[in-house]
């Protein structure tokens, strides 16, 4: 019997489809809203662990509102970057739903970088303030960018400040991403100067199991909004509980993390973003909140962005047909 055929993107096909990262958010928007209705199927993310901080892990999703289904298997090795390799690799398969057959296989790199951002911005869209205008980056990598991309879709940014651990990278994002967004960026040589009274604040360093963090307690300024894309690998404990509100993706996969060992100083999040995009639980209620989003990364995220890197590939035939 003959099942046909399968689409394989590779990364430079997946960016080929040049999918807008606003689409993406709207997508994701609409995700976290099926979310939170109970209208999709994600377990936690099972994964092993073959080096120290680092993980692949296995993430499963169905978003019957969408038609998507599928797996992503991603890797994330912090070391990969002293050898000239990626932080995050991996590949993403999508399954029809009707019969389960695979219908695609593609490179999850570039999904994975632009629906973190995408989950960032509509955090930030429910919790920070409307009129927030500066933000800081630490950490200047892929998530870096894909984040501040994200940010820039959906608030009139003035001024970005950014720091990395290695000046010459700040140094080059400053000069990259102020040229593709057309706003002002700053490198700056110091962390705390990349967070004290800036009203967004992301972090997005490797995540790492025992951290070691540098942001402190006073240092988030009252009304503003932090993304903690690497977990609590930047944020000290009492920083953490300054929070007045502080969310996460999804908080069956926050407790199967703290029970794992991570999340040890790091208070209970109140909500996920899909209650708070549903309207379930509030999202910013003051000026003077301090809030902060904890997103561990979803496998629902990925399947509304591969759903439509999918529908765009078939329509520019962009890909190979593999015979399954």
């Amino acid at each position: 019997m003959e099942f046909g055929s399968i689409l394989y993107l590779s990364r430079k096909d997946v960016e080929a489809t040049q999918l807008p990262m606003l689409e993406i958010i709207q997508a994701l928007e609409d995700m976290f809203r099926e979310k939170g209705a109970g209208r999709v199927e994600m377990p936690p993310k099972p994964g092993i662990h073959t080096r120290p901080d680092a993980f692949i892990h296995a993430m499963p999703a169905y978003l019957p509102g969408l038609q998507a289904a599928g797996l992503k298997w991603i890797s994330g090795y912090p070391d990969n970057q002293a050898k000239g390799l990626p932080y995050i690799t991996g590949v993403l398969i999508l399954n029809d739903p009707e019969t389960g057959i695979p219908m695609a296989i593609m490179d999850a790199t570039w999904i994975t970088a632009q629906r973190t951002g995408a989950a960032t911005a509509i955090a930030a869209k429910y919790l920070a303030r409307p009129e927030s205008a500066t933000v800081g980056i630490v950490a200047c990598g892929v998530q870096g960018r894909s984040n501040l991309e994200a940010l820039a879709c959906l608030f009139k940014l003035k001024q970005i400040k950014a720091y990395d651990l290695y000046p010459e990278i700040a140094e080059r994002y400053a000069r990259e991403m102020s040229e593709q967004l057309q706003v002002d960026i700053k490198p700056v040589k110091a962390l705390s100067e990349a967070v004290r009274g800036l009203d967004i604040v992301v972090t997005s360093g490797p995540i790492v199991k025992n951290p070691k963090p540098l942001i402190e307690a006073g240092w988030l300024a009252p009304g503003s909004f932090a993304s903690l894309v690497d977990f609590d690998s930047a944020w000290q404990g009492a920083a953490l509980r300054e929070a007045d509100k502080l969310a996460t993706d999804d908080l069956a996969q926050m407790g199967y993390y703290r029970r794992e060992g991570y999340f040890r100083e790091t208070p209970e999040a109140y909500a996920d973003l899909g209650e708070i995009v549903a309207w379930k639980k509030p999202g910013r209620e003051a000026d003077g909140e301090r809030t902060m989003s904890i997103n561990l990364g979803l496998a629902l995220e990925d399947m509304a962005t591969a759903i439509r890197v999918y529908r765009r590939a078939k329509g520019k035939g962009i890909g190979i047909e593999l015979p399954l």
